[in-house]
């Protein structure tokens, strides 16, 4: 099928000759239909495709599923391997914990061998070799998979701390485990890589972040030394009526603050929707709130902790009001 022939179009058409319903990989989409990955991307960028891992495409209208990503990793994943780290904890139902832009440039799935000198040697696949304990990993779909403690214990034992923080509290968000069993299991992973970064962000960890920068604005807020924040705090006027669910605040500091992505706080109805429901907090209680976007947040010129602070200042100078 030639690309004159898909323009107009907002779906691939039924002559399409790879499945419309079901995930088919890069090698399939050459033998079968003479498909290039130039031609793939082309098909992704115009959106009659997507990537869910490497090398394995759908038909953009197939909606997300447990039951979709377990058919992408099987594709790909031989039958006695563990699929671990961030592609177990997609699995699981934490769509977040895979890396930023994953979703568009795909990076190889993390699996696994048990079997001593065994490894997964080709494009699709960040392979090695693990030693699992009994209980570490479940059958999910006809994949093996690392539990949800497993996978989150993995996931926190990460180089960069605002890594660990978001992910694990992406697994806990889940409700499949509790922080007293997280905290628990921490000790197993003595002189393990990375083992320091779990010890110390595992005390941090709150299901509550509905989002991977939420947990990164809470760690900001932490290594400013600040009284403790609490995430998604509900607000309610001298009444008792609720005015609004605020990102992260403190009640004694009469401060809160909010990341907005792009993705939910761009467009003007919802810029005025964000200017209105803050206002409004502010005019009805002694609330400072703040907003933080991206480059606030990431980047050479991150500024959250000179944002926070500042809030907070402006906070207790607006009275003896108290929250």
């Amino acid at each position: 099928m030639k690309r004159h022939e898909l323009e107009g179009l907002s779906f691939l058409p039924a002559s399409f000759p790879l499945p419309l319903d079901s995930p088919f990989t890069t090698a399939t989409a050459r033998q079968e239909a003479g498909l290039r990955p130039t031609d793939l991307t082309w098909l992704v960028r115009q959106g009659f495709l997507r990537r869910l891992i490497h090398g394995v495409y759908v038909a953009n209208p197939v909606p997300d599923s447990l039951e979709l990503r377990c058919a992408a990793l099987r594709l790909v994943v031989p039958a006695d391997a563990v699929v671990c780290d961030r592609h177990a904890g997609w699995l699981h139902g934490a769509h977040m914990v895979l890396a930023p832009n994953e979703h568009l440039q795909v990076a190889p799935v993390c699996v696994y061998l048990p079997s001593p000198g065994r490894r997964l040697r080709n494009h699709l696949a960040d392979s090695g070799e693990r030693t699992f304990a009994r209980g570490d990993v479940i059958e999910l779909m006809g994949l093996r998979v690392t539990s949800p403690l497993l996978t989150t214990w993995d996931l926190g034992r990460h180089r960069h701390v605002e890594r660990s923080l978001a992910a694990m509290d992406q697994m806990l968000r889940l409700e499949l485990f509790s922080k007293e069993e997280l905290v628990a299991g921490v000790p197993r992973f003595r002189g393990m890589r990375w083992v320091r970064t779990l010890r110390v962000m595992v005390d941090y960890v709150d299901g509550r972040a509905e989002s991977p920068p939420e947990s990164i604005l809470r760690l900001r807020w932490i290594q400013a030394h600040l009284p403790a924040p609490v995430p998604q705090l509900e607000v309610y006027d001298a009444g008792g009526s609720f005015l609004a669910r605020l990102d992260l605040g403190n009640d004694e500091l009469c401060f809160a603050a909010e990341y907005d992505g792009a993705e939910w706080h761009s467009s003007p109805e919802q810029l005025e929707h964000d200017r209105e429901r803050r206002a409004l907090v502010e005019a009805e209680t002694p609330f400072i709130v703040k907003a933080l976007r991206k480059q606030n947040l990431f980047g050479p010129r991150a500024d959250a902790e000179a944002i926070l602070r500042r809030g907070i200042a402006e906070a207790r100078r607006r009275g003896s009001r108290t929250c």
